[in-house]
């Protein structure tokens, strides 16, 4: 069957006579943070799962990225620790945040005036990386760590240089993504 004999397939045995659009759709905010938080899922860091998505001004996702170890460097042999006797037994010295891979793997040109979705606000090196690509906004969910140097100089930089930030409050506690839903409808004997 091809695709338009399954599209009229779709209508004539369609239950759904509403002439109306879906009322529980997310909104485009809540869709972009919703990415940032599925790139974190990513991430093998133990403390913080941390995730970043960046949009073009006609709202087209153009970058992911989450927290983790350098490509080729293996999150097996590489530390994941925090509190250890050695800088270089840490993690500090050796992670990529979110925000710096969500700018490299940026499938686009550049991401000059896009917005940032992050689930965490930014640390100073983060930042920096923020203003030199040309980012216009930062859209962030999370701020537990707003008392921290490295955060206290990032909003120093940011408002130094004009972005824009602010903090994502959702209006749901969650969104559910249930593979089964859509494949059983796929199996469904009326398609």
């Amino acid at each position: 069957m091809n695709l338009s004999e399954k599209l009229e397939e779709l209508s004539l045995n369609s239950n759904n006579n509403s002439q109306s659009k879906r009322e529980d759709y997310i909104e485009w905010k809540e869709y972009f943070m919703a990415m940032a938080f599925l790139a974190a899922k990513r991430s093998k860091d133990p403390s913080f799962q941390v995730g970043a998505c960046i949009v073009n001004e006609e709202n087209r996702i153009v970058g992911v990225g989450y927290n983790g170890m350098p490509t080729g460097c293996s999150d097996d042999e590489f530390p994941w620790g925090k509190n250890t006797p050695s800088p270089l037994d840490s993690k500090y010295l050796y992670v990529c945040h979110a925000e710096m891979n969500a700018i490299i793997n940026s499938n686009s040109t550049d991401v000059k005036n896009c917005t940032i979705y992050v689930t965490l606000f930014p640390c100073n090196e983060c930042a920096k990386l923020i203003i030199q690509s040309g980012i216009k906004e930062v859209v962030y969910l999370s701020d537990r760590h707003a008392h921290k140097d490295i955060y206290i100089a990032s909003r120093r930089m940011l408002d130094a240089v004009g972005i824009q930030y602010w903090q994502y409050v959702p209006k749901r506690d969650k969104i559910e993504i249930n593979f089964r839903e859509i494949s059983s409808e796929n199996n469904s004997p009326s398609k």
